[in-house]
Parts: structure tokens; sequence; C-alpha cells
């Protein structure tokens, strides 16, 4: 984020989501009643399946265009991969997983780039299509809005227990679940809604999102940590430790710019600041429209969506968890 910061902006008459806000994708007017939507995402692998693995790099991915209220329409598949070490039959089924949740989102594969790298990483530059009226940015939050969560937290916690072996199986289950289930029924649905801001919880965990969704106006957001979903058993393992790295940088970055009411226990604690792979997407709108969101959003299989908070007048920090 310093690095971008230095760099000089590109300017064009066409840009209508730059990279100002720090936003899921970039949008760019092709005619008046058309933009494309770019966004690129990859990583390690972070299940030991190379077919889920893929799955759920490409949900991740895909993730950016639906929380702009966009439709994906074409992938192009990014591979590290190592010579020599490894059956060439798990890129085959990373590409494979990738691709079927790509196919299920209505977009196609249309190539990529692969280099020899020592570690895996994968993921795909997504493109999608949207009105230039229509788009639906991270920033515009509203004094009064509810806040709307439509997946469970912790998939960060989980995984980093997978790997010492100590996650639970139903817990692995649900994370997976969670990861590999696109944000398309929920984006289409919010279509409807008079929604005024919208982002996917990724890198930055709950809380650090929620930061970057304060910056378009004067509010504070406040969440309420009784009322999060997570994953079985997120609490319990973040009381034991099991953290990730990503986790204590968002700490830091949220740093003076957030408050936590000294009630709330470490594992909540935790949970909102976990790194999300693949996560939930984050809706504000007017509260008397909220209700009627979850409850439409439930009905068509979104079942962890949950109002979790909402926005009020400037406070001394623009986030806080209570």
């Amino acid at each position: 984020m310093q690095v971008l910061h230095s760099l000089p902006k590109f300017d064009h008459p066409e840009i209508i989501v730059g990279t100002e806000t720090s936003d899921d994708a970039g949008v760019f007017r092709l005619r008046p009643d058309l933009a494309i939507v770019n966004t690129v995402d990859f990583f390690t692998p972070i299940v030991d399946d190379p077919y889920v693995f893929g799955q759920v790099a490409a949900t991740n991915a895909l993730s950016d265009v639906y929380a702009m209220g966009a439709e994906p329409t074409t992938a192009l598949n990014i591979v590290c991969f190592p010579r020599g070490k490894m059956d060439i039959q798990v890129l085959g089924e990373i590409l494979k997983g990738g691709g079927e949740k790509v196919r299920e989102a209505g977009a196609v594969v249309i190539g990529g780039h692969s280099i020899i790298d020592e570690e895996i990483k994968y993921g795909m530059a997504i493109t999608g299509v949207v009105h230039p009226d229509r788009v639906i940015r991270n920033v515009g939050i509203k004094d009064g809005d509810a806040l709307i969560l439509t997946k469970p937290l912790g998939t960060g916690i989980i995984t980093t227990a997978l790997k010492k072996g100590k996650a639970p199986q139903e817990s692995i289950e649900k994370a997976v679940s969670s990861m590999i289930t696109l944000n398309k029924t929920a984006s289409i649905i919010m279509r409807n809604y008079p929604v005024h801001a919208c982002s996917d919880i990724t890198g930055y965990g709950l809380l650090g999102h929620a930061l970057e969704m304060t910056s378009g106006g004067d509010i504070t957001l406040i969440l309420e940590s009784a009322k999060l979903p997570l994953i079985n058993a997120t609490s319990d393992l973040a009381e034991a430790g099991y953290l990730t790295g990503g986790s204590k940088r968002n700490r830091e970055y949220l740093n003076g710019k957030m408050a936590v009411d000294p009630s709330i226990h470490k594992g909540l604690v935790e949970a909102a600041l976990d790194p999300q792979t693949s996560g939930g997407l984050l809706i504000a709108l007017p509260e008397k429209d909220a209700g009627k969101l979850v409850k439409e959003l439930r009905a068509n299989g979104v079942e962890s969506a949950s109002t979790i908070g909402y926005a009020v007048s400037p406070q001394k920090v623009r986030v806080r968890l209570v």
C-alpha cells in the first residue's frame, strides 16, 4: 500500500473506479451503457487437495467482481509451479478446480500464464461487466445504514489450525464449503436493494475491510461481536493461538483507528481480525431494508447472512467492535 501511494496516478475520463479507495476491482467505462471490471488474485495453497485449492483460488478471485455488483465474463489463469519436484497432474487438478468454478459463475477461461517457481501459487485475473450507473463501490455508507455479512468468519484461523493438525474435521469441512461457495447469489440479490456500499472480506479481515469502507465519508462503523457468524471452533482455536501472520499485520494496520470493548473475548476479536480467503460480502444499506435482504438471502441458500452492525456519525475512531 505504501508503494502504491508513491506511484503516479493514471488519469482517464473513463475510469470509474481506480486505486484511490482500495476498492475491490477497477472499473473502466467502454460506452455509456457498458463498463468492464478488472481484478486479479493469487496465493499459495491453503488446503492439501489440489482440486479444492483450485476451487478456492478461483472463487476468491471471482468474488471481487461480485462485490462490485458485476457479472464475471472471462478468466485468465496465473500459475507458479516447481519443475521436476511434483507430479504435473497436481497442476492439472488445480486448473480443473479453478475452471469448474469459473464455469459455475457463467464465465469462461480464455488463457493464462505460468512460470517455474519453487512454491506453488495459483489464482486468476477476472474481467466482468456492469452498467456504469450500477457499479457498487466499497465507499458510500451513510449514517444509519445497517451492515450485513453473508459468510461466516474464521477461514484463516481454521486453515492455520489445519496445518498444525489441530482443526476439527467439521470445522475444516465448513471452512472449505464456505471458501468454495461463490458470492454470486448474494451479489445478484443485493442488486435489487438500495445498497450504498459493498466489499468482500479477504486479507484485511472484517475490521480492516470495514475501515476501508469508511474512507468515503464521515462515519464510524459499529460491529456487534455477539452477532458475528463464525465457523465452528473458530473462537476456541483463536484463543489457543492458531493465528496467521496476517492477523498481526491487520492489528498493526488498525492501530489507533479502531476501538475494541475490553469485555469481548479474545477469540471473537481475533475472528474479526482474521484474514479471510474467499470471504463473504459486507453490505451497507438503509436499516429499513436490512431485514428483508437478510430474509431473502437466507431463503436462497445464503444461510449465514446476518446483520452485524450499523453506521453512526463520526466518533474518535472509524471502527468499533462492541
